[in-house]
Parts: C-alpha cells; structure tokens; sequence
C-alpha cells in the first residue's frame, strides 16, 4: 500500500517540484509548467497525467488498479492509479514518465504564410 505520506515524498522527489492545492486534490507541478499529478486523500488514489499511448501502455500493466480518469481529462491521458493495491514501482515508473512529459519542448506547428 502507498500512503499519503509515501506518494507526496514520490512525487515531490523529481527536482523542481512544488506542491500546489487543487481542487479537493493535491497537485504536483514542476515550477513553472504545468501539473504531472494530483493526489486525492478521500480514496487513497492520484491522477497522474500521461500522454495517451503511455496510458494505455499503464493501464495493460494492472488494469486492476490503473484505468482512464472516465471524462475527457483521461481521453488525453489523465489515469487514476489505486494506491491501495497499486505496485510502488510501477507508481514510480508513471510519475517519472509523466513528469519528464512537461520537461520536454512544446513543439509548435509552423504557420502558414498567406499571400
């Protein structure tokens, strides 16, 4: 079982990662980007935000306990993890995915010349 305490220490372990409210969750961003994943301490699960090939990928590895959030969030690749039952490593593996997801380059599309 991965409690509170283990999954802030995970997540706040990737430097420069910050700890932010949102919502009824707990966030983890890194500084100046965006969110990697939230923490909800009601059920003991986190939503940590993949890209959707890496979510499926996930979700095949324990599809007990990792699935799609069921709104449009999780159709761009928000997933739920179980903490409860959820294997440490493969946690480990999601959150260090996701979080080297924001440190990559937006890529831009060119713009088209009028004329």
């Amino acid at each position: 079982m991965i409690d509170e305490e283990t999954f802030i220490k995970m997540a706040l372990s990737f430097p420069g990662t910050e700890r932010r409210p949102h919502f009824e969750r707990i966030g983890f961003k890194v500084t100046g980007k965006r969110m990697f994943a939230t923490y909800l301490a009601e059920n003991n699960t986190a939503n940590i935000f993949l890209t959707p090939k890496e979510q499926t990928i996930f979700c095949r590895k324990d599809a007990a306990n990792v699935h799609a959030v069921p709104n449009k969030w999780g159709e761009k690749g928000a997933t739920t993890f179980e903490l409860d039952t959820v294997p440490e490593e493969l946690l480990k593996k999601a959150l260090t995915s996701a979080y080297n997801d924001v440190l990559k380059p937006k890529t831009t599309k060119a713009k088209k010349k009028r004329g």
